[in-house]
């Protein structure tokens, strides 16, 4: 699986100010919302309580919340960049600043772990997380993260 087989490339965002992880979780949850007309609450509290398991932040300033959110006919991912990075109680203890939500339908389980495994191939490199910082434009980002499934399915 590819990130351009579930990412939402329009809904990119650049330089978000959230100020801490709720309030990210919130935008991201109202973002997912708008985009798929499903009611934010039951994203955010998907998310939230994914989170309470342990922390979606996989280090080197990346996060990837997800959840399975009941309703949704398709894998659905966002990615944001923050202006400036937030705490997130990463494994590395380092804040973030590059998240990719990913939602799943609830039955969607091997295709959820593709999904996951194609955001983590993407970001354990450390010239693509360079790249995705220095990006200015959504554009810009999306030109990012499409090199990065072309040099990942090579």
């Amino acid at each position: 699986m590819q990130l351009s087989d579930f990412l939402d490339f329009d809904a990119i965002t650049t330089r978000l100010s959230a100020g801490n992880k709720r309030s990210l979780l919130q935008h991201l949850s109202n973002l997912a919302a708008q985009r798929l007309g499903v009611d934010a609450a039951q994203i955010l509290a998907s998310v939230s309580e994914r989170e309470q398991l342990g922390s979606t932040g996989f280090g080197h300033g990346v996060a990837i919340p997800h959840a399975k959110i009941e309703g949704l006919p398709t894998i659905y991912g966002i990615f944001v960049r923050l202006a400036e990075p937030v705490d997130y109680k990463a494994i590395d203890s380092r804040p973030v600043d590059l998240i990719f939500l990913l939602l799943s339908p609830p039955d969607a389980g091997a295709e959820h772990l593709k999904a996951l495994a194609a955001i983590s191939r993407a970001t354990r490199d450390a010239a693509t997380l360079e790249r995705l910082r220095g990006a200015r434009s959504r554009d810009a980002v999306a030109a990012v993260l499409i090199g990065a499934d072309e040099r990942d399915a090579a």
